[in-house]
């Protein structure tokens, strides 16, 4: 990279400098393990914790200056920035500091309550498929071509993402793909990123516990869209069959942005017609573009699925990738992890793990597993703590109109008391008659699910999918859905 002066990234920021102005910047962080020799620190006042009383822990590091909402304090020594929303300034000295890496590639940004995650892998999977070497931060891993590691969340803060995106450029990537979070969105850890594309999913309830309703998380999403993070993206991908992509397909059309339109059962610009969903086989269906169609067959299993096909296709379109490569980049994906993903075992009754954990998700998850078996089946499922509570009782109400055995247990209950998390699924289950029994010992749950199984039955474990943890008070231990079924059927299968 170039040598970035403090002067250009206080130019950046409209930002007077208190210090030497040609000082060199080679990092800027909100982090203060992260701050060293050439750092800038961003002091943040986050939600539950003030990034400024770990300003003289940088100092000591030798981090060389602080950007602030706040005055320098008296006998500060090093290099003071003051802006007026720390978190937007993030987001800018970023850019200009790893230089707006997102400009060299094909940068394309996912949004939606449900499918983020799946739309990513196929769209990271299609850019392979056509040669195109690429990048993608999704809520399970963040990966460069070939080499991967554990995601930290969802959306990182704008500091990572800008130096995530310039290691994928000095490794010759030409696209990068990545989830972005409602929050991320409003906390700006999106801005000054420049999208090709953007792909929104879908929008049901969610994170009202951050957002409190439903206009102002789909208001957060827009932000993805208008222009309200910098440059506007040449190409909004939009699910149509949803009633908020509706909403904002119209209003993009209406401020003349280009609108991509894919749906199940609207007329749009990409279709799926005679889809056929198979537990063994997976999904095929019928793709209809506007010039062409082809018959696609996924190992993925259920329409939701179609749809995350729908928006990596309509990207992979418009990014100018071959449509041949495409279809055979979706033969061969399997997807993210944890998403509706079986638990392979001899026996003659299903086992899946899915990441389900909103009444939307669990619906279609449900759904999905209904039109797959001829027996029972049998749903395992909690809310975590911490969390939205608005959705547990609406939970409890789907899982007891679509289950035949519901066993609520804990989900991440980080402080809350398990006990009374299932007491609010409670009441929606109750509203329902559905049997179901309450087992706070997610380990004892899955394992009574699989016991009551019998041939033909769908055992769905839902909530965690590709997690391999379960927050209790504020201890974080090693658990798996995936691992702790086949624990369960060994059990079994042994007596």
């Amino acid at each position: 990279m170039q040598n970035v002066t403090l002067q250009k990234v206080a130019k950046k920021l409209n930002a007077e400098i208190q210090g030497n102005e040609n000082t060199l910047i080679f990092n800027v962080t909100h982090d203060s393990r992260q701050a060293g020799a050439g750092s800038l620190f961003v002091a943040v006042k986050g939600l539950t914790v003030d990034g400024h009383r770990f300003i003289p822990d940088v100092v000591r590091r030798g981090a060389i200056g602080v950007i602030s909402e706040s005055e320098m304090p008296v006998n500060f020594r090093g290099a003071w920035l003051k802006v007026e929303n720390s978190r937007r300034a993030l987001a800018q000295a970023a850019a200009v500091i790893y230089q707006n890496p997102s400009q060299d590639l094909d940068l394309v940004g996912i949004t939606g309550t449900n499918g983020k995650t799946t739309t990513t892998y196929l769209t990271f999977a299609l850019a392979e498929a056509n040669k195109i070497e690429s990048a993608m931060l999704t809520t399970v891993e963040y990966r460069i071509r070939d080499k991967s590691e554990p995601a930290v969340r969802t959306t990182p803060e704008a500091s990572d993402t800008n130096k995530f995106l310039r290691r994928a450029v000095d490794e010759n990537c030409r696209m990068a793909v990545m989830e972005t979070s409602s929050q991320a969105i409003d906390l700006h850890r999106c801005d000054n990123l420049h999208f090709k594309a953007v792909v929104f999913t879908n929008l049901t309830r969610d994170h009202l516990d951050y957002h409190l309703t439903m206009e102002n998380y789909f208001a957060a999403k827009k932000r993805l869209f208008d222009g309200s993070l910098g440059e506007k993206p040449i190409a909004s991908i939009i699910n149509i069959d949803d009633q908020w992509g509706i909403k904002l397909a119209d209003e993009l059309k209406f401020q003349n942005q280009k609108v991509v339109t894919f749906a199940q059962n609207n007329l749009a610009d990409l279709t799926a017609k005679n889809i056929e969903v198979s537990l063994m086989k997976g999904t095929s269906f019928l793709l209809k573009t506007q010039t062409d169609e082809r018959h696609i067959n996924s190992p993925l299993i259920g329409k939701p699925h179609v749809y995350n096909m729908l928006a990596a296709v309509s990207v992979s379109l418009e990014l100018g990738y071959d449509l041949d490569l495409i279809v055979e980049g979706l033969r061969t994906c399997i997807g993210a992890p944890g998403r509706f993903e079986r638990v392979p075992h001899a026996g003659d009754f299903a086992v899946v793990v899915d990441y389900a954990h909103s009444d939307d998700a669990l619906l279609n998850t449900l759904k999905t597993a209904r039109e797959l078996t001829q027996g029972k089946i049998i749903t395992v499922f909690g809310c975590g703590g911490d969390r939205d509570k608005t959705k547990r009782e609406p939970m409890g109400l789907v899982a007891g109109k679509l289950s035949d055995l519901v066993i609520i247990t804990s989900d991440n209950p980080r402080t809350e008391d398990p006990l009374k998390i299932i007491s609010q699924i409670e009441i929606g289950l109750k509203k329902t008659t559905c049997s179901y029994l309450a087992i706070s010992d997610r380990c004892e749950a899955i394992y009574q699910a699989i016991k009551a199984a019998n041939p033909n039955d769908v055992v769905l474990i839902a909530g965690k999918g590709h997690e391999t943890y379960q927050m209790i008070g504020s201890d974080k231990f090693h658990f798996d859905d995936r691992e702790i079924a086949l624990e369960a059927l060994k059990i079994i299968n042994d007596r």
